[in-house]
Formats: structure tokens, sequence, C-alpha cells
């Protein structure tokens, strides 16, 4: 546990994943921007309890690279592209968390210096260290793997404590809650189990990933207010994946 400004913090350093979806709010596409100014005050929230922050943020709403190479777009073309699309969602949410007076830097795995800096761990972990939040943008920069993937990797990368994975749902359940009212939450699960039992979590290099460097996967409802804070102040509901 950690003190900080007399409020307990679970995990000092932690990496926030949401897919682009999360961004689209009620649309079907693209960037809602409320709904973006809502995340950004969530992490403003877990942000003023001296925690420090790090991000990855899909690019689902703006192009999927899978979509794109199923309907005959070759598939690291469709890929890149789908990491270009992260970078944008990024801009987005640094905008918005600059807004609310956060010092944000997006920092790219594709080098693009005009709008954001290269990726170089050292400068970023330096960047956390004096409390501005990160934004990963570009995946890991290689085609094949997912922002889930990518999210695992600067974690790792970050000596981060835990992953938050902000979903539309409370947890991991056994079948689709939406659609199933039986189903069941798992209050927590072992990244064995996630992997066996196919699990939606993450996809599965992502969780090979995470259990090999030993990092716990926080999955909690992003659509639920003050659900980010209250998991790092140790209430809240939320499925553990870890070892």
């Amino acid at each position: 546990m950690h003190q900080t400004s007399g409020t307990q913090v679970q995990f000092k350093r932690v990496l926030l994943k949401i897919s682009g979806e999360a961004l689209m709010g009620d649309q079907g596409y693209g960037l809602h921007p409320p709904t973006v100014e809502r995340i950004a005050a969530e992490v403003k929230t877990v942000h003023d309890l001296g925690a420090e922050i790090c991000m990855v943020i899909g690019g689902g709403n703006i192009f999927r690279g899978l979509q794109g190479s199923a309907q005959g777009m070759e598939r690291t073309t469709a890929d890149y592209m789908g990491m270009l699309a992260t970078v944008m969602n990024a801009l987005a949410m640094q905008s918005s968390l600059e807004a609310q007076g956060i010092h944000t830097r997006v920092v790219s795995a594709i080098p693009m210096d005009q709008v954001c800096e290269p990726y170089i761990r050292r400068r970023a972990v330096r960047h956390l260290e004096k409390k501005r939040v990160v934004i990963f943008a570009a995946g890991t920069g290689n085609p094949y793997f997912t922002t889930d993937t990518a999210a695992t990797l600067r974690a790792s990368e970050m000596a981060c404590e835990a992953i938050f994975k902000g979903t539309q749902v409370d947890g991991i359940y056994d079948k689709d809650p939406k659609q199933h009212k039986d189903a069941v939450r798992y209050a927590s699960v072992t990244y064995d189990e996630v992997l066996q039992k196919r699990l939606k979590v993450m996809d599965a290099s992502a969780i090979a990933l995470a259990r090999d460097n030993n990092l716990p996967i926080i999955v909690f409802s992003l659509d639920e207010p003050g659900g980010f804070k209250g998991i790092l102040s140790g209430n809240g509901t939320y499925t553990k994946v870890h070892g």
C-alpha cells in the first residue's frame, strides 16, 4: 500500500487500457467529445490521489485493422492504419486532460515528431515520475499485435503495478451479461483460466505476456462514475486476473 495525501492507494503506478469504442459515446463511429471529457475527468480523480498513470487507447472507433484485412486490404497496411487511428484518439484524450489541468504527453511507437514524442522508455518513465499522464499511441509499432498487447508491453516496460482494463461491464463474466441474465461474475481468475476458458478479457498474447511478467489485470466498468478512483482506494466492483 502507498500513502498519498491522506488516502491509501492500492497501486502507485498503473496503466489504463480503454478501447477506441469507449470514446464513441452513443455514436456508431468516431469521437464523442463529452465522452472523452468524462473519461478524462475519471483519470483526473485518480491523478489527484497521487497515482502515476499511463494510458493505451485502441483505435476501433476510427479503423480496425482486422476488419480492414477481412475486406481484402493487405493486413500489414490495415494494421498500420489502425495504429494511426490510436494516435488520433490519444491526441483527443491529451487535449481533454490538459483542459483539466493535467500535463499529458502522447508518446508514439511510430515517430511523427510534429504531433507527439517518439517512444523512448527512459523519457517516458521520467514523465511518469514528474506526475505527467503518458498516453502510448500507435500500439507496439508492429502489425499483427493488438493494442491489448501494446498495453501489456508498455505496462511491463514502465514497471506498472497493474493494468486497469476499462470495459462496459464491471468485471469478467462466464458469458455475456447483457445477453444472459444468469451470467456469473468472477471476483478473481487466473491467467491460465482466462486462456483455457477463452474469456474475452484481452487477446491470448497479451494475457501470456502479463502472466510472464506477473502483472495483474483489473477489469472494471468505465461507465461507472468514480469506479477507477474507487478501486484504487480499495473499494468498487471488479475482476482481478492474477497468477
